[in-house]
């Protein structure tokens, strides 16, 4: 029989940023599934959102919505504000929040820099930052947890793979592996625990033109080395993982999750 408790984030409170489509909503509904009370942030999507704390509710359990642009420090603290008062407290954080804007190097604007920047890597040094000073002034649970708090930074394959046509896009996903790092070496004496997670290939919204044609789909294939595109409940199951008890000696390191993309498989055939 197996010793892994069938619901090992019971009694914990989770916020989970960009939380309405993709990833985020992939981890909170998993989160919820394993026993996580969840704080469902979205920014311009409160439909997509009230959807996921309608399904969370109907199936037992509890969440919220938070709405909150990640980028602004202001909302940042408002949103956890408002999750401490619907929850009593923090216990697990994902800053999952993201976005592209795509452009030749050479016609990338200011604008298209500094906003993937601004919600990529600035905003989950904010909800980072926030989530920290909350674990520090509340009592730890070791009932709960024996950590003292969590964090799981959402990365990509693109933290370590350069990719053309993106720099906005990588630069911020590397800023946010020596931050999820850096973190996690300053703070591990707190009893807290940061990782990242870095996702290849995902179904998502976001890079729907990737796969979702026979043609596309077989282009991308080759790349991933597994022979399947990911979906977004692989993240979710990875992130419950990661943010468990059975990960309690996890600290400061990068769970690539991408089918062996980081394998560059171009060099098989001996490059």
């Amino acid at each position: 029989m197996s010793n892994v408790p069938v619901r090992p984030l019971q009694g914990q409170k989770a916020l989970v940023t960009g939380a309405s489509s993709g990833i985020g909503a992939a981890v909170a509904r998993a989160f919820a599934a394993a026993g996580a009370a969840v704080g469902v942030n979205y920014r311009s999507h409160p439909e997509r959102a009230g959807q996921i704390v309608e399904d969370i509710r109907s199936a037992g359990g509890e969440a919220v919505v938070l709405r909150a642009d990640v980028s602004s420090e202001d909302e940042v603290r408002a949103m956890f504000d408002e999750f401490g008062s619907a929850f009593g407290r923090t216990d697990i954080l994902v800053a999952n929040s993201g976005i592209q804007r795509d452009a030749a190097f050479t016609e990338m604007t200011l604008d298209q820099w500094r906003r993937v920047i601004d919600v990529n890597l600035t905003g989950q040094f904010l909800c980072a930052r926030e989530a920290v000073r909350r674990f520090l002034a509340q009592s730890p649970d070791p009932s709960i947890s024996r950590a003292a708090g969590k964090i799981i930074c959402m990365s990509s394959v693109h933290e370590v793979i350069p990719w053309a046509g993106h720099v906005n896009y990588a630069a911020s996903k590397g800023g946010v592996m020596l931050m999820m790092k850096s973190l996690a070496q300053e703070v591990a004496q707190a009893g807290i625990r940061v990782n990242g997670i870095a996702p290849g290939a995902i179904k998502t919204p976001i890079n729907r033109e990737a796969w979702e044609t026979p043609e596309a789909e077989r282009k991308l294939l080759k790349l991933i080395p597994y022979g399947r595109v990911g979906e977004p409940e692989d993240i979710g199951k990875a992130a419950v993982w990661l943010a468990s008890d059975a990960s309690d000696y996890v600290v400061g390191t990068t769970l690539f999750v991408d089918g062996g993309m980081t394998l560059y498989p171009g060099f098989r055939e001996n490059g």
